[in-house]
């Protein structure tokens, strides 16, 4: 059997080298930041839809009155931070009676950051703003989006199904929306054996505002909202 060639390794300069370093110093900065600034927003509820929603859409108006509803209910209500839903959710948030919190991301169109914050961050690395919107949340709303929400809605459930965080309520908002994906999970993924008819219980859908506030208050009846130790130990290692 011939040997494949082996491919020359290049090297890099040193001054990347130097650079990819001190760029592990800018990381850590975000996360002591950003840990520093939400530690005292518990408990709290992200909520995670399209930049492109306008505000005379259904969605749009449907996240500021699920926003206001939690927000009033005592939770701090968290969101990328930027236009469309994302505006909507803390609007909604900023006029009822707990903090509306944007983690904001540095991008080169769309994020803007909306003026409906109480408190507000911004990152430039998408990985530590997502360990934030895991790592303060007692539960994930997500609203119709694009490939941005997906990609938050996926590593939530992941994370819940590998142990890697604690079981949160994942809810769905928009049955019409979610209703393909949520067919595909349960005929494709399942039928191929790559998640197990158990894990779609990981995941709730309605389009009722109060809904998704019962659902939360339903998950945490029999436990407080504030993570137990070994959650909290667990959640050092996202």
């Amino acid at each position: 059997m011939n040997t494949p060639p082996k491919l020359p390794i290049p090297a890099m300069p040193d001054s990347w080298n130097s650079k990819e370093a001190w760029r592990v110093f800018g990381i850590m900065s975000e996360f002591v930041s950003a840990t520093e600034r939400l530690n005292r927003i518990h408990p709290a509820v992200s909520i995670f839809g399209s930049a492109r929603t306008k505000p005379d859409n259904v969605y749009y108006k449907l996240a500021e009155e699920i926003a206001r509803l939690l927000s009033d209910a005592g939770f701090s209500v968290i969101s990328g931070g930027g236009p469309g839903i994302m505006e909507a959710v803390n609007k909604g948030a900023f006029y009822g009676k707990s903090p509306s919190v944007g983690l904001n991301i540095q991008l080169p169109h769309e994020q803007v950051g909306n003026a409906y914050q109480n408190i507000s961050q911004t990152f430039q690395h998408f990985f530590s703003r997502k360990v934030m919107f895991v790592k303060f949340a007692s539960a994930y709303v997500v609203m119709p989006g694009g490939f941005g929400t997906l990609d938050e809605l996926m590593e939530a459930l992941t994370l819940v199904q590998t142990g890697k965080t604690r079981r949160i309520p994942i809810i769905l908002v928009g049955s019409a929306f979610w209703a393909g994906m949520l067919d595909w999970f349960r005929t494709t993924l399942i039928d191929e054996k790559v998640i197990s008819p158990d894990d779609m219980d990981l995941i709730q859908l309605t389009d009722d505002p109060a809904e998704v506030v019962s659902a939360i208050f339903k998950h945490y009846e029999t436990r407080g909202f504030e993570p137990s130790e070994a959650e909290r130990e667990r959640q050092l290692y996202l």
